[in-house]
């Protein structure tokens, strides 16, 4: 007795504190990504022009068209992308469905020894295999996260992936054409903004990893200010040849 409640305090700790990340990213990913890529394509194609000594005019409508295809292109990517794996796991439910239908004995004994091989008792496994099967909704939603891995219920949206990549891509690509919209006529105010958002961008990407958020805004700042740099250097190159 006083080994159970000299435990009590610790577990009530753990029960209130036994929380986790969401390892998923949830929506945080995917738009924080988004945007990083955005601002990464764009800032290094309008440091490309930039270096071939062009007109502030040209950088602009060069970041403008670079943030338009961008932002298209990865919607149309993503609403492909996700539709084409919606469509492969309504696919593979079709067939699980046929055999559920089929086969329900062979179906139910599958399940079964699932759970055996889990560590649950024969008897045990098979009792509640047969409980589980007698609703085939259900037994279909059970088969398909144990054998597919999926939730039938928790499907992506194709047009939700598409709208969310479109806007995230399109808010990072107008990171560095911001200072040009304001009247800025030199490139530094674009990069030095670039560089602040490349580093926020990465700080907040820290919420779904294990790093800091200092090492991972910097790291994002050092790897996107390269991009600009490997393009500007490109640029000169190329403007001085032609």
């Amino acid at each position: 007795m006083s080994i159970i409640e000299a435990q009590a305090p610790l577990h009530e700790a753990h029960r209130d504190n036994h929380t986790h990340r969401d390892v998923n990213g949830g929506w945080l990913r995917p738009a924080v990504f988004g945007a990083m890529d955005g601002l990464v394509s764009n800032l290094a194609l309008m440091t490309g022009v930039a270096g071939g000594a062009v007109s502030s005019q040209t950088i602009v409508i060069t970041g403008l068209a670079g943030l338009a295809a961008g932002a298209f292109s990865m919607a149309a990517g993503e609403y492909t992308s996700v539709a084409s794996q919606r469509e492969l796991v309504q696919a593979e439910l079709d067939v699980e469905r046929r055999q559920l239908r089929k086969h329900p004995i062979d179906e139910m004994e599958e399940l079964a020894a699932l759970y055996v091989s889990r560590g649950v008792e024969p008897a045990l496994a098979r009792e509640v295999a047969m409980q589980l099967s007698k609703d085939p909704e259900q037994a279909l939603e059970i088969h398909a996260r144990e054998e597919l891995g999926i939730d039938p219920d928790d499907l992506p949206s194709p047009t939700v992936a598409a709208v969310s990549s479109f806007a995230s891509f399109a808010l990072g690509a107008l990171l560095p054409l911001l200072p040009y919209l304001l009247g800025a006529t030199a490139l530094w105010p674009a990069v030095l903004l670039a560089l602040l958002g490349l580093f926020g961008c990465g700080a907040l990407v820290a919420r779904v990893t294990a790093r800091g958020w200092w090492f991972s805004g910097l790291r994002q700042l050092l790897l996107g200010g390269a991009a600009a740099a490997v393009t500007y250097g490109l640029g000169m190159a190329f403007g001085a040849a032609l």
